[in-house]
């Protein structure tokens, strides 16, 4: 059984490093001019000191581009050319490196799909100069409420694009997404979702039940055939822009690619952490880009009820790891906007928990401790 844990509350984490300072439009920025005692920031903006005649760099227009999960950060600066922006990444070693993204760009680049330019690059200090896709993202244009006929097309395209991304798969480019790597992930949920967020211990009962339901999940997800894995194939990291481009998307936030899973990108997309659909638009989505697959030679499986099992098996590794990213991302970091997303990934987790019959000692453990959360008024787990 597991038990609420009696142990004390988490405290506060630690600064986020992430966070950017406000950053001054005023003037023309020296070293540390605007920087509001940020090092890394002085820095970067001395080191686009040095570029700002050869891209036509503004630099007093430079602010805060987007948020991240990480600890990387991004400014958008105006150049000369009306209209024209570039993005300046903010690497920090040793907790992030800069070329994985570097090398990822370069591969999904040659395979024809779009993604941001790497015009400078400062790999030993964690800077990047970068061609700018915009702001619109695909979940910010489904927040302007387009009508079905044009979300049809959004994920129709997005289907395409990354048939085309897996088309262009060879082993060696990126790392594999061996065993190590997903349990690793499976573990993020007992860690930092049941131990942090619900603060439960749970039982020898209780962790061989969750040991066992890994062990499937690993072994199906280990037996799909293996293409090139995005890892955050969404909403918020693929950039809408019909201007620019046959199907008007872009790709972002790929550093993290590796060698893995056929359906993880499309479990990623279709069961989206911070948008929902009904199940039977996902599947005329899935089936839509299985029969692309098929068509471009990809190693899909030959029955569409086999691939969207391995499709609802994979999507539950990554619902398991997500929430507990989401906790992390919250006790570590102090970042709480992933918080609202959560009843979202869990209703998509126990979905496929309950719907197949060897997953249903997992599909019990989690609506208890669902159940024991919502028996003390879903506090559980929230700093205080």
């Amino acid at each position: 059984m597991i038990r609420a844990s009696q142990a004390p509350a988490p405290s506060a984490p630690e600064p986020d490093p992430a966070t950017a300072a406000p950053v001054s439009n005023a003037g023309s920025p020296g070293p540390q001019a605007g920087t509001g005692g940020d090092v890394r920031l002085g820095s970067l903006l001395s080191w686009l000191l040095g570029l700002a005649e050869r891209h036509g760099l503004e630099l007093d227009t430079i602010r805060p581009a987007s948020n991240d999960a990480s600890f990387r950060r991004y400014f958008r600066i105006d150049t000369r050319d009306a209209g024209r922006s570039l993005i300046a990444m903010d690497a920090p070693p040793p907790q992030e490196d800069c070329r994985p993204f570097v090398h990822a760009a370069s591969v999904l680049r040659d395979a024809g799909l779009r993604v941001p330019a790497v015009h400078e690059a400062d790999l030993e200090r964690g800077f990047l100069l970068l061609g700018d896709l915009g702001t619109r993202t695909l979940l910010d244009r489904l927040g302007e409420k387009p009508g079905d006929s044009e979300i049809d097309r959004l994920y129709r395209a997005a289907g395409q694009l990354l048939v085309t991304m897996q088309a262009a798969s060879r082993p060696g480019l990126f790392p594999d997404y061996d065993r190590a790597l997903l349990e690793r992930e499976l573990m993020l949920y007992p860690d930092w979702y049941l131990a942090r967020h619900r603060r439960l211990e749970a039982s020898d009962e209780d962790r061989n039940t969750l040991h066992g339901a890994f062990e499937l999940l690993l072994a199906n997800n280990l037996a799909q055939p293996r293409v090139h894995v995005h890892r955050d194939y969404h909403s918020r990291n693929l950039m809408v822009d019909d201007a620019v481009h046959e199907h008007g998307l872009g790709l972002i936030d790929f550093q993290d690619a590796v060698y893995g899973p056929i359906t993880y990108d499309l479990v990623s997309l279709l069961r989206d952490a911070y948008v929902a659909w009904p199940e039977e638009r996902q599947l005329d989505w899935a089936v839509r880009w299985w029969e692309s697959a098929r068509a471009r030679s990809l190693p899909v499986a030959a029955d569409f009820g086999d691939f969207w099992r391995d499709f609802e098996w994979m999507g539950l590794q990554r619902h398991l790891k997500v929430l507990g990213i989401f906790a992390r991302l919250y006790y570590r970091d102090g970042k709480d906007r992933y918080l609202a997303d959560m009843p979202r990934v869990l209703a998509a987790a126990q979905a496929v928990a309950r719907r197949y019959r060897d997953l249903a000692p997992l599909a019990r453990l989690l609506d208890r401790v669902e159940a024991g959360a919502d028996e003390r008024g879903g506090q559980a787990g929230h700093r205080r």
